[in-house]
């Protein structure tokens, strides 16, 4: 007790040692006198020289230690950091992402060196993509990226409510992959950014996740795999799924993807795809959903109509009869899940309120239409909420009348 108040009363000092019971130890001071602890764990981080993060491919070396109520819960950790995120990078409330020396084990999490801080500042709520990586555990998805929300002070700056996330990369306890075989995870995309991608025969760009620096020869196989494949599924009435695809796992992809409206799963960015040569394709795992369940770039959109089976592949699947047999099968088994969604939303929200009060305080956005994402305003958190719950139950009761 006595030592939880010494940790205490210099909080507000700019530098300050904590001392162990056995031998003193640094900390990163923190000031939280304006944004008190609110329930959720706190990450502390410095960059050397206070370095500010300039784009996503500048590494800048730095510290980090994890708070709780009552002072720090860790060592000091060393790492760098970046900028990350497509358009949520040109946020006021911007994507960090950490990259460790060491392999830790955040929270629980399997050990590992990269995760992902996502501002959420699309996203008024912010249980999207928390609820939605949930839900894709309960449907039994292979893997399905853990979360722990999180205050953030960087540079002795409070930045505000994120959600750590583990990245998706190929590992034993991420997107696990055969690598004794050509293995592949690729993400659809728009731009690859100088990375290693390819192109289908009908235009569609992925970008070549693992490995991670694939020889010519191996992008090739992977290319050409995918184009027999996008050509195979225009012929509706011969392509037989089983062929090809993991159609369980597809199918599943599908109503996550068709559930949350998301505005990214038009066959644009963030969709995952994995395939060990010489076995059928899987979807996954889910990722990004701050554009999904009523938000697009141009406002806000309503929960009726059909979006994902519009686009890209899925506009193919859709018209073969066993694919389309099969989704129709797994909603009808699984769809008490869905309906579950806004209990979920709810319990979440409950659990965050009072960092969301912080978060608020430093970015105003609840009754703000400022922002093209921010179309409508909130006269509180609560409102906020109750929406999102809505919107998902009448989305869940418009699926289900419109099979």
């Amino acid at each position: 007790m006595k030592q939880a108040k010494k940790i205490l009363a210099c909080f507000l000092l700019a530098a300050c040692s904590w001392d162990s019971s056995n031998s003193p130890q640094d900390y990163l001071p923190l000031n939280d006198s304006e944004y008190p602890f609110a329930g959720v764990p706190r990450l502390v981080i410095e960059t050397d020289d206070f370095r500010g993060l300039r784009d996503k491919e500048t590494l800048i070396n730095a510290k980090l230690q994890i708070y709780e109520k009552d002072g720090p819960s860790s060592e000091i950790k060393t790492l760098t950091v970046r900028g990350r995120g497509n358009s949520s990078f040109r946020m006021p409330k911007y994507g960090i992402k950490l990259d460790f020396d060491q392999k830790q084990s955040l929270f629980g999490m399997p050990k590992g060196t990269d995760f992902a801080l996502v501002a959420n500042f699309k996203d008024k709520t912010h249980v999207k993509n928390y609820v939605t990586y949930q839900l894709a555990s309960i449907l039994g998805d292979d893997y399905s990226p853990r979360t722990q929300f999180v205050e953030v002070f960087f540079n002795r700056e409070y930045l505000g409510l994120y959600l750590l996330v583990e990245s998706v990369k190929v590992s034993k306890n991420r997107v696990n992959l055969n690598k004794d075989k050509a293995s592949y995870l690729v993400e659809k995309t728009t731009s690859h950014d100088n990375k290693p991608f390819f192109e289908t025969k009908n235009g569609n760009l992925f970008e070549i996740k693992y490995p991670k620096e694939p020889s010519q020869e191996s992008i090739d196989i992977v290319a050409e795999h995918f184009s027999k494949f996008e050509f195979a599924q225009k012929d509706t009435v011969h392509f037989i799924p089983s062929n090809w695809i993991d159609t369980l796992d597809f199918a599943r992809y599908y109503w996550i993807q068709e559930f949350a409206k998301n505005f990214d799963a038009r066959f644009l960015r963030s969709l995952f795809t994995t395939w060990e040569q010489g076995d059928v394709l899987k979807m996954g795992p889910v990722w990004d959903f701050d554009l999904a369940y009523g938000i697009f770039r141009t406002g806000t959109t309503g929960h009726k109509d059909w979006i994902v089976r519009n686009f890209g592949w899925y506009k193919w699947l859709w018209k073969n009869e066993s694919f389309k047999n099969s989704c129709l099968s797994y909603w009808t088994q699984n769809k008490h899940l869905f309906k579950n969604v806004p209990d979920s939303i709810e319990a979440v929200s409950q659990r965050i309120k009072k960092a969301v009060k912080n978060d608020n305080k430093r970015w105003p956005t609840l009754n703000s239409t400022e922002n093209m994402y921010h179309d409508i305003a909130f006269e509180s958190y609560e409102d906020a909420v109750d929406s999102l719950k809505n919107w998902v139950s009448e989305r869940y009761y418009w699926i289900d009348e419109n099979l």
